[in-house]
């Protein structure tokens, strides 16, 4: 198959997945699933309340501060440092696999949240306890999933598959013991939700339930999609158009949410991932890569690693937002698409369309043949936020290995 020309299950699985879009457009997919599943998981909330309030009773500072801080260590903003320090202790195709999980994760539990738009249990009489920021922004989101019951279950899974297949070889006590460990873990984690009032028993029922499919199924499909990944044909081509389909194939929620900006976040993240590893894996992602803790990687290698790779991405991070910023509105408005900030970019903040100038300009060839999409506007945040985590993936796994390779890390 020469390089540029899509291989059949490529453009089947692309044209696949546009086909749903437009079925589940015309058909209205989003709204007759929540007419069905909103008022049932709405009872159920409803129902969980008074247990939650019993748990509730058993408060303490030391509870609060335990559960908040279980709570972090789970969420997204803590594995978006944790993995890149995964891929630069040696483990890249942990580091891969882990990410890509991560992102289909989000993309699964909150397209369920926002087809649902499922309450979470009412505070009051509910003590809701949202100490951190990230929290408060969860409180925003829709309820069933858990999204953090059901993240811990395939994480926290996945991870003792990979130490029990390429870790050291563990007897059937040793393997019993790790599998108790992380049964506690995610126990821990979901009766926290409950506790700080984020989420009823159905929500954590939900994500731990569904958390397990989705495992099963990645267990199922881990090793081809790293071969395609690392070996693939036409892999960038792909998971560009996979990535542009993907910002369309997503629910609707009865009300804005920030569920979205999390799936456009890891979106970015896999695409510029996807990219670095395709252009670097001889030099970083081959098998001949030495983990933390040999010869070749001490751990004082690892920690300049830290020292010089966290700001470096950091940093990237930051400018990619900033060009995005600047370059995206000039392309759309190049390409006559209409477009709206909601905050990147105030001077494209919605305004009452009566008070707009008319616009007396001949269109052009790419305006006209954009001119289907005039019905609505387009919320050029969402493509801001995807470059700006594509250079945040990219970095990661090909400009910051190589900062390591000039300076001896």
């Amino acid at each position: 198959m020469k390089s540029g020309c899509f291989p059949m299950w490529q453009s089947l699985s692309l044209s696949s997945l546009l086909g749903f879009m437009v079925a589940a457009s015309l058909f209205g997919f989003t709204r007759r699933v929540r007419s069905f599943a909103q008022p049932w998981v709405t009872r159920c909330v409803l129902s969980d309340r008074n247990y939650i309030l019993q748990i509730q009773k058993w408060h303490s500072g030391y509870l609060d501060k335990f559960f908040t801080v279980l709570s972090c260590v789970v969420s997204v903003p803590f594995y978006t440092g944790f993995l890149p320090l995964i891929f630069w202790s040696g483990h890249k195709q942990l580091f891969r696999q882990m990410t890509f999980l991560m992102a289909f994760c989000d993309y699964i539990g909150n397209s369920i949240k926002d087809v649902i738009s499922a309450p979470r249990p009412s505070s009051p009489p509910v003590r809701r306890v949202t100490s951190t920021e990230d929290e408060k922004e969860n409180a925003m989101e829709y309820g069933l999933p858990s999204s953090h019951a059901l993240n811990t279950v395939c994480l926290a899974g996945y991870f003792l598959h990979y130490g029990m297949t390429f870790g050291h070889e563990m007897d059937g006590f040793s393997v019993l013991i790790w599998f108790s460990v992380v049964c506690l873990f995610v126990f821990l984690v979901s009766i926290g939700r409950v506790y700080l009032g984020m989420h009823g028993f159905i929500d954590v029922a939900a994500g731990i339930i569904i958390g397990l499919f989705i495992l099963a199924f990645w267990l199922m499909v881990h090793d081809h999609i790293n071969n395609f990944v690392v070996f693939g044909e036409n892999v960038k081509y792909f998971w560009a158009c996979l990535s542009f389909l993907l910002f369309f194939a997503y629910p609707t929620p009865e009300l804005p949410t920030p569920s979205f900006s999390y799936h456009t976040a890891f979106n970015g993240v896999v695409f510029g991932i996807v990219s670095g590893t395709q252009q670097t894996h001889v030099l970083f992602h081959s098998n001949d890569v030495p983990p933390i803790l040999t010869p070749q990687l001490s751990l004082l290698v690892f920690l300049g690693r830290m020292l010089v790779g966290i700001p470096t991405i950091l940093l990237v991070k930051f400018c990619s937002k900033a060009l995005a910023k600047w370059l995206l509105p000039v392309v759309c408005n190049t390409l006559g698409i209409p477009i709206r900030s909601s905050g990147y970019v105030p001077a494209l903040k919605e305004i009452d369309r009566s008070k707009r100038k008319p616009d007396n300009k001949q269109n052009g060839y790419l305006q006209r043949a954009v001119s289907c999409l005039r019905h609505k506007t387009y919320d050029v945040d969402s493509g801001i936020r995807f470059f700006q985590y594509v250079g945040l993936g990219w970095s990661i796994v090909d400009l910051v290995p190589h900062i390591f390779s000039l300076l001896n890390l």
